[in-house]
């Protein structure tokens, strides 16, 4: 117990979303189905060694979806406002993501928190986002929270026609279920809602390919799954194991000690790197 309330006082600390430190489908079809991509040098698998010069990418089979500046300030999607304050801390929780992801060549990072409503979806977009204004940076934003999936929702996509499971599933291709938002290195994979047994699709050999060929098809990119809350359901107990890494979002005022504590316990054997703290009250 002493060990969760310690960890929520760093974080507290810490606000403005830093990380504490911690320790089969079908065959894809061979035709293109992601945007083109073109980078001054040619990107290693070391992503330590990432080249300096800017990713170019140009979207030609992928959906693109404009939102205007209005509406993602009503959305409170701020990543991308430099002249807004609140997208500070998202630029800090990135500068953190990047730095250990490149130092450990990771690639996968599971976005969860203890209960429902503690502002994960907001945060793996938002962070996702920030992570795709670097210039050297690929992100694919993957919407694994079947039952209740959001991020479709919260970008204002309106009706999703296809979601990711479409595709694990072999009954659509990729092209059809990615989204670019507008930000020029970032593609979003929504989900549409699943109403069987969601635990045994995300741990389905169908999926476990998917998420390799993910992985193998831009070795450089960071791919966020965001995964439903870690007492709802065993999604994500199920899922965050196969991730590099799995940040846990929590609710200032609605996280309660014993089910982060429980949460933290569940997740055992996973790489939690950190927390973020959420929907703080300032004085």
């Amino acid at each position: 117990m002493e060990r969760i309330q310690e960890a929520i006082e760093k974080a507290r600390r810490e606000r403005h979303g830093r990380i504490g430190s911690a320790d089969a489908p079908k065959e894809a079809s061979p035709r293109k189905v992601e945007p083109t991509i073109s980078v001054a040098k040619e990107a290693t698998k070391n992503l330590g060694t990432r080249p300096a010069g800017s990713i170019r990418v140009t979207y030609s089979d992928t959906r693109s979806v404009d939102l205007d500046e209005h509406t993602m300030k009503e959305k409170r999607l701020v990543a991308s406002f430099a002249h807004d304050a609140r997208s500070e801390p998202y630029r800090q929780l990135r500068g953190q993501v990047l730095k250990m992801f490149r130092a450990n060549g990771w690639q996968t990072l599971a976005v969860t928190s203890p209960n429902t409503d503690s502002g994960s979806t907001l945060t793996a977009i938002n962070l996702a986002i920030s992570l795709s204004m670097e210039t050297n940076q690929t992100v694919m934003l993957v919407d694994l929270n079947l039952g209740n999936p959001g991020v479709a929702k919260t970008f204002g996509f309106g009706d999703v026609e296809y979601g990711i499971i479409d595709y694990v599933r072999g009954e659509q291709s990729l092209e059809d279920v990615l989204v670019n938002p507008g930000f020029e290195r970032l593609v979003v994979a929504p989900a549409r809602v699943h109403s069987g047994f969601t635990s045994e699709v995300l741990s389905s050999p169908e999926m476990v390919k998917v998420v390799n060929e993910l992985v193998d098809r831009y070795p450089s990119r960071i791919i966020i799954f965001d995964l439903p809350s870690v007492l709802d359901n065993d999604d994500a107990l199920v899922f965050a194991p196969k991730c590099d890494a799995t940040l846990m979002v929590l609710d200032e005022g609605g996280s309660k000690v014993m089910d982060i504590e429980r949460a933290y316990k569940l997740l055992e054997g996973c790489n939690v790197i950190g927390s973020v703290l959420n929907k703080v009250r300032y004085q």
